[in-house]
């Protein structure tokens, strides 16, 4: 079975590279991926950590509710971990 994860509610000011409409939701871990230095950081000429990166897989029915025309189809979106936290 795969890890089960929910994409943190923040909404912080700046270059954010997590997509507003999957945040607070939940989906499982399709596969781990090389770290990378954090985006985020990068965007400002700041020093920026490595950090996992993570593909993350949710059902239309998790993201769009009662309007997703499909609930079993599947969008993956790749996703820093310090966004992610077990669900």
């Amino acid at each position: 079975m795969a890890d089960r994860v929910r994409v943190k509610s923040w909404m912080p000011p700046g270059h954010i590279r997590t997509p507003a409409y999957l945040r607070g939701k939940t989906g499982e871990i399709e596969r781990r991926l090389p770290a990378f230095p954090n985006p985020e950081l990068l965007a400002y000429h700041l020093p920026a950590p490595d950090i996992p990166l993570l593909r993350v897989r949710f059902t239309m029915e998790e993201v769009w509710g009662a309007d997703a025309e499909r609930p079993e189809d599947v969008i993956e979106a790749e996703i820093f971990a310090h966004w992610l936290e077990p669900a």
